[in-house]
């Protein structure tokens, strides 16, 4: 059976009796019916929110936790890159010292033979000058020099 003519018959019996109540009776049922639509909306603007409110709640854990995740990551890559770098520096640094002492060892091998570094250059103060030249007076002569009989 059709809900159709139920609603027919429901609406034409509902606006008889609106028709036949006292406007007194008319006032209160529109103050009711007011109060109750604002509550209903009330109440359904409340579900709203709260609903609003556990979406956002959710949405900012599940954000946090990928924040963490990525931060620990990002955590582990940079100790990876910073432990490779500490073993290169000492891999560097145990070349350099190998080197050092190749470099040492070839110069104390070399029977006293040193390189010449920036201190062992003369400067001009060292350099004779025609002043400090022996002239042929100082110069010894045979009979200056002591024979092996005398």
């Amino acid at each position: 059976m059709s809900d159709k003519p139920i609603k027919k018959v429901a609406q034409k019996a509902v606006s008889k009796a609106i028709e036949k109540t006292p406007s007194s009776v008319k006032e209160k049922v529109k103050d009711e019916v007011k109060e109750k639509a604002k509550e209903k909306m009330t109440n359904d603007l409340q579900e709203k929110a709260d609903e609003a409110s556990e979406k956002l709640a959710d949405a900012k854990e599940r954000n946090a936790e990928k924040v963490h995740g990525k931060a620990d990551k990002a955590q582990d890559k940079v100790q990876d890159v910073l432990l490779s770098v500490r073993e290169k520096l000492a891999k560097v640094k145990e070349a350099g010292q190998e080197f050092q002492e190749k470099i040492s060892s070839s110069n104390s091998n070399n029977n006293g033979t040193k390189l010449k570094g920036v201190k062992d250059i003369k400067g001009a103060n060292d350099i004779k000058s025609s002043q400090n030249i022996k002239s042929s007076t100082d110069i010894k002569s045979s009979t200056d020099i002591k024979s092996l009989g005398s």
